[in-house]
């Protein structure tokens, strides 16, 4: 490539480039920083990810997937999602009451945008054919509850900048599932049923890739010390995420002892597959 010209493809076209060589501050070359920046931060932060799935590497592994398990994950779903808004409605404030008004208004944003996501797991639930009310009082797991006690622990510090390393970590890892994965749990559910409203938006062909950009752009924003802060943040939460129950898994039996009593009419069932 010629060393005075670039070739930079739009959406439209392509255009020509052609940098002053008398003007230090320019425009094109700041770009160009600030992507590799960005390309950067999210090594960084994916490095973090990845050394705790190497951390816990354990070899027990969860259930096979079947439908009485798929709603206990739509219950860990819900669980995990009804706190997200709240929380990150406090983190706001707080930045704002530190003066760190891009940081309020992304926490702001992103309270904003988790609104009544807990509301699709039960939806999911409703859809499997059960009390989704009484399923997800029955049903709390405990790694999603040492999740939730996490988020609230750095969410009431006084500066609550971990909460952007546990967003990072939780968006990207659901990045991750895409439409195979979502086929995949459709087709071993019953015929017609439609179950997997809360995976859809939490996965790559939903909003994650999106907030994942958000959360880099923030990230860059910040001194290297918050960065740092953010990593760590992200590694701690990774670790959650991959880290098996400290007891045994619930098995398929003891779940349908569980949910047995909690099965719906066809009637409902049929009307929360529209909604």
């Amino acid at each position: 490539m010629n060393t005075d010209f670039s070739v930079v493809d739009t959406a439209n076209n392509a255009w020509m480039h052609q940098p002053n060589p008398v003007q230090n501050n320019d425009l094109f070359s700041q770009k160009a920083i600030y992507a590799t920046s960005l390309i950067k931060i999210q090594k960084f932060l994916d490095r973090a990810i990845v050394y705790a799935w190497y951390t816990v590497k354990s070899e027990r592994r969860p259930p096979t997937l079947t439908p009485i398990r798929w709603v206990w994950r739509l219950a860990g779903a819900y669980h995990s999602s009804r706190y997200t808004s709240p929380l990150m409605e406090k983190a706001s404030h707080r930045f704002a009451a530190l003066g760190h008004w891009n940081l309020a208004q992304w926490a702001a944003q992103k309270a904003r945008e988790e609104t009544d996501h807990d509301l699709l797991a039960l939806l999911d639930i409703q859809s499997m054919g059960y009390d989704a009310e009484a399923v997800v009082q029955a049903l709390a797991p405990s790694t999603i509850e040492d999740y939730v006690n996490y988020f609230t622990k750095i969410v009431e510090m006084t500066n609550p900048i971990d909460c952007i390393g546990l967003c990072y970590a939780s968006e990207r890892l659901g990045t991750f599932v895409g439409e195979e994965y979502i086929r995949k749990v459709e087709a071993l559910l019953p015929p017609g049923t439609k179950a997997t409203r809360w995976l859809r938006v939490h996965s790559n062909i939903g909003s994650e890739v999106k907030h994942v950009q958000d959360i880099v752009e923030i990230v860059a924003q910040l001194t290297p010390q918050e960065c740092n802060l953010v990593a760590r943040a992200c590694y701690e939460t990774a670790l959650l995420r991959f880290m098996p129950p400290k007891e045994e898994y619930i098995s398929d039996d003891e779940l349908q002892d569980i949910l047995k009593p909690l099965k719906i009419s066809t009637c409902l069932q049929a009307k929360s597959a529209f909604s």
